[in-house]
């Protein structure tokens, strides 16, 4: 019973961050289910099941605060869908643990990218949607270059290793989406997405691997943290959301460069966690100043 109450306390920490943030349930969970002595293939097809669920109620809380894009979830979904096959079928045939290192060596990168771009001060006033003329609907303004390739890249990391958010949330942030446009459209392409990578591994290894003691407490707790976790994401400031998916990125990934660069010595691996979480509390604690004030009609009358 203890173990079962872990399991959901754990579903819930894991989907509340992913709700929030736009990832880090992949590799919570996987953590997880990888100490209960699952088969890699296995522990993917867990995760992903739970995605599909926590991802639904997801995506209904999003859409009820307005979180998301119906373009934009159609561009990363789509394509995400065909790179989960391409992940599931190498996934099947190479270890996923071949790859990680150089997949945290390019989201530590993209960790520091945003980490340094959100503890500037951000643009004001601004505009999130445009009127799409001759209709009711709003536009959302975003770099569109590349959105294609960035679900369909996340899809093949999602497939392999349950990480679609670390891969596509980030991209998405530099392309000028808004945090929570952003993370409600990856969210909930994200459904389409795990639902492609879960029926096709069940495929491949079949139910027998499968414990609902681990799993269903997980998704239980993970459908309860899903709603407060789109409530949090219209709420929490951008500047905020973007140093919170920076640390995130660094300290997740922190261990696994740590494993790969042999650093054995517990003083060296703490000196790391420690210059992170130095980093990312300067960021986020860095005044900003205020943004010019804009010229009154009596300013702009006046004479030079």
């Amino acid at each position: 019973m203890g173990e079962m109450v872990l399991y959901g306390l754990a579903g819930f920490a894991a989907s509340l961050v992913d709700g929030a943030l736009g990832m880090g349930f992949g590799p919570t969970s996987s953590s997880i289910l990888l100490s209960t002595g699952l088969a890699p293939t296995a522990v993917s097809a867990s995760v992903n099941i739970a995605k599909v669920a926590t991802g639904a109620v997801g995506a209904i809380s999003h859409w009820r605060f307005r979180n998301l894009d119906r373009e934009l979830v159609l561009r990363l979904a789509i394509p995400g869908c065909v790179g989960a096959l391409i992940g599931v079928t190498v996934l099947s045939n190479v270890k996923g643990s071949t790859i990680r290192p150089y997949l945290a060596m390019l989201l530590t990168l993209v960790g520091v990218r945003i980490l340094l771009r959100f503890s500037r001060p951000l643009p004001p006033k601004v505009k999130d949607t445009v009127p799409i003329e001759g209709s009711t609907k709003r536009e959302l303004i975003y770099d569109k270059r590349g959105v294609r390739t960035a679900g369909f890249l996340g899809g093949i990391t999602n497939g392999m290793i349950g990480a679609w958010g670390p891969v596509v949330t980030p991209f998405l942030l530099h392309r000028g989406v808004r945090p929570r446009f952003a993370i409600g459209s990856v969210n909930t392409a994200e459904i389409a997405v795990a639902s492609t990578a879960a029926f096709s591994l069940i495929a491949a290894v079949g139910s027998g691997g499968f414990k609902p003691s681990v799993i269903v407490p997980m998704l239980l707790g993970g459908v309860v943290a899903a709603p407060v976790a789109a409530w949090a994401t219209r709420r929490i400031p951008a500047r905020l959301m973007g140093v919170s998916v920076a640390g995130l990125l660094l300290l997740t990934n922190a261990k696994e460069l740590i494993a790969w660069a042999g650093l054995r010595s517990a003083a060296a691996i703490y000196g790391v966690y420690g210059v992170i979480l130095v980093a990312v509390l300067i960021a986020a604690l860095r005044p900003h100043p205020a943004p010019p004030a804009e010229p009154t009609a009596s300013d702009a009358s006046s004479p030079n």
